[in-house]
């Protein structure tokens, strides 16, 4: 009885390594075909990205301060973008003062009061549709209530609530996703020693957080700093007009640098092809900025905490 038990053994034994060689191989070639995958996405980026650049580089090599300074213009020789550079930056202040303190405050009251109630779970669900949501609905959203029904017009004011409504879904998300990642015996140990909640929450919970909120936020703002679809359904301006005061913009016409690229885009004239790469190198190096400084943010905080 011993042979044929030892020979059935091996057998199984023999049987296990070609199936896990043949594993193997699966797993071989779906690393390979991933790294490919990998490869050409980049190589095509790089394509893209140094078509851009090689193209934007008659500008900046001519007039580089004076593209960044002056006004908008339907003359190639004398068009800049500081309308767009204004106008991005106050769209972004408006971002920041309202979607920033409302994300987060909703997202600690689900993650830290709210129970675990139907309602509850119903709205979760709701703010993650919400989030992948196109933004040219948004547009629409902020065309039907702040421009038509609240009367504000195709003003700044309306891009800037058009703006924070369509990031504000995604504040909460990456805000709840922080706070969950927390561990429990931070908050136990601070019931411990009689902490209320409250203090739990804003001297442990939201310290502890903190990378997190402060990665999901700014990359938030990244994104609507490079959206263009809501901005045009809201009144942004893709022309040319000359007034660059703050308050003419916040009242009157206004643009922003997605918007420029838009209108430049679809000039008819050779030298605004050299613009419009311009305006992107410097929308993608704004960009670029936004994301190093949320990591660089990050990196701080994890070494504190």
């Amino acid at each position: 009885m011993t042979a044929p038990v030892q020979a059935l053994s091996a057998r199984g034994v023999v049987e296990r390594r070609l199936r896990s060689d043949g594993g193997d191989r699966l797993g071989l070639v779906l690393q390979v075909a991933l790294l490919l995958s990998l490869l050409i996405s980049l190589g095509v980026l790089v394509v893209l990205i140094g078509d851009i650049v090689v193209r934007s580089l008659p500008v900046f090599a001519e007039r580089p301060v004076d593209f960044l300074g002056s006004a908008l213009s339907s003359r190639p020789a004398r068009a800049g973008i500081l309308q767009g550079i204004l106008g991005s930056v106050l769209l972004m202040g408006f971002v920041a003062a309202l979607a920033l303190p409302l994300g987060i405050g909703a997202a600690v009251y689900l993650e830290e009061y709210a129970r675990d109630t139907r309602a509850a779970r119903l709205i979760r669900t709701n703010i993650r549709n919400l989030a992948g949501v196109p933004a040219i609905v948004y547009g629409l959203l902020g065309l039907a209530v702040f421009v038509s029904s609240l009367g504000l017009g195709r003003t700044l004011v309306a891009g800037g609530l058009t703006l924070a409504v369509l990031v504000l879904p995604v504040v909460v998300i990456t805000t709840s996703e922080a706070l969950r990642a927390v561990p429990a015996t931070i908050r136990e140990a601070a019931f411990g020693v009689g902490a209320t909640r409250w203090e739990t929450i804003r001297s442990h919970v939201l310290p502890y957080a903190a990378p997190g909120i402060l990665t999901g936020t700014i990359l938030s703002l990244a994104r609507a700093f490079g959206e263009t679809a809501p901005l045009l359904m809201v009144g942004a301006i893709a022309g040319t007009f000359t007034s660059t005061a703050i308050g003419d913009m916040l009242t009157g016409s206004y643009t922003a640098l997605p918007t420029i690229v838009y209108s430049w885009s679809g000039q008819p004239q050779d030298e605004f092809r050299a613009l419009t790469a311009a305006a992107i190198v410097v929308l993608m190096v704004v960009i670029l900025l936004v994301n190093a400084s949320a990591i660089l943010l990050r990196n701080r905080y994890d070494r504190k905490w």
